[in-house]
């Protein structure tokens, strides 16, 4: 469940994501990063958890991210930039085996290497798919984050095709396993791309980060 905000904490949000938001470039390579602007904070989860969904509203920009057809395919880091003061990561979707071991493996350790030196790098938030709750899959990234020592929050998409009831009880247990790792920031968002609902305040979550 998401923290309350005041009214200036979401006016933040809001005025932080009615900047300009572009594409900067995608990174495949080490070598390929680019120098920090901003306080950056990367994005992850499950192939088709609703990364590109939510990116684009956050940002009221329809294409900015865009979904690949096929699941688990993209292998950069896609870096976007939201005015000059924010620059949101969007990693690839994990969970689908697609690549090769040999492209998995020299994935992982572009993944790494970025988590463990990225000076600027403030959050990330890790996306669980509320239909489903937290998979093993996410476990493996959240291991990776715990390992690199970065903060991350976890945050519920999807909330709109999910029974109250039901999310009531995703939301409780989502709560309690954040609360049991290492480095993950203990308060869940739970949103919809769809329906704007929690949106205002993981805005004003990540205009109070800066």
């Amino acid at each position: 469940m998401s923290e309350r905000f005041d009214e200036d904490q979401i006016l933040a949000g809001r005025r932080l994501f009615g900047s300009p938001a572009k594409f900067r470039l995608g990174v495949a390579k080490l070598e390929q990063l680019p120098a920090v602007k901003g306080v950056e904070i990367a994005v992850a989860g499950r192939s088709n958890a609703g990364k590109s969904s939510l990116i684009n509203a956050l940002t009221g920009v329809r294409e900015l991210a865009r979904a690949s057809n096929t699941p688990g395919r993209t292998r950069e880091l896609n870096f976007f930039e939201i005015g000059d003061k924010l620059t949101l990561v969007d990693m690839p979707g994990y969970g689908y085996a697609k690549a090769s071991k040999k492209d998995v493996k020299q994935w992982q350790a572009v993944l790494r290497g970025y988590l463990r030196g990225r000076p600027g790098l403030t959050r990330a938030f890790v996306l669980i798919d509320a239909r489903h709750g937290v998979l093993a899959a996410d476990e493996e990234m959240m291991d990776l984050l715990d390992e690199a020592a970065v903060t991350y929050q976890l945050v519920l998409t999807k909330i709109d095709k999910v029974k109250p009831l039901e999310l009531a009880g995703v939301e409780t247990k989502t709560e309690a396993f954040a609360k049991k790792r290492a480095a993950c920031f203990p308060v869940v968002h739970a949103t919809s791309s769809q329906s704007y609902v929690g949106l205002p305040e993981l805005r004003a979550e990540i205009a109070g980060l800066l």
